[in-house]
């Protein structure tokens, strides 16, 4: 082989060796960082990967909210109108973070199949539902009116509302 060649040769071989090198990692940088949304029914199934950020989402049930004595901390219940999973929070709430309101939360479930919520979104308005909890609520048919599922005929009426971001 020529030797210019076969420098030209090595030069390509270096730019291909670098540029999978690159790609490489940008996609384990990608894996790392992506957040997946879970419904409760799918966490409560064990779906949901453990010790991985993932977000959640639901509709606050009532009643459910409970604040700790001494700290910041809050656990709350989340359904879908098949499943509640319990969430765990420890900080300010968002100020229109309420019960039978549509929420996102994000977080990871430890080792006792606890949701332990890093940050919680609220919606912003009466309209609004985050894409990911309407699909949920609608494959259960989730009547927000009585806070379940539809059981009868005359519940038929209200769905969820969905917005856009």
């Amino acid at each position: 082989m020529h030797p210019q060649r076969k420098q030209k040769l090595f030069i390509i071989l270096f730019m291909l060796a670098g540029i999978a090198l690159a790609v490489t990692l940008m996609l384990v940088a990608l894996k790392e960082n992506i957040n997946l949304f879970y419904t409760p029914t799918q966490i409560a199934a064990g779906e949901a990967p453990k010790h991985r950020t993932i977000r959640a989402g639901g509709m606050v049930v009532e009643g459910s909210v409970t604040r700790g004595d001494d700290d910041l901390t809050v656990h709350f219940d989340v359904g879908d109108g098949n499943s509640v999973v319990t969430l765990r929070y420890t900080g300010i709430l968002p100020d229109l973070f309420r019960e039978g309101q549509g929420i996102v939360a994000l977080g990871q479930i430890n080792e006792r199949g606890e949701f332990i919520a890093s940050e919680v979104l609220a919606k912003h308005d009466e309209n609004y539902m985050p894409p990911e909890v309407a699909d949920a609520m609608e494959k259960a048919k989730y009547d927000k009116k009585y806070g379940s599922a539809k059981n009868n005929a005359e519940k038929t009426d209200v769905k969820p509302s969905t917005g856009a971001y």
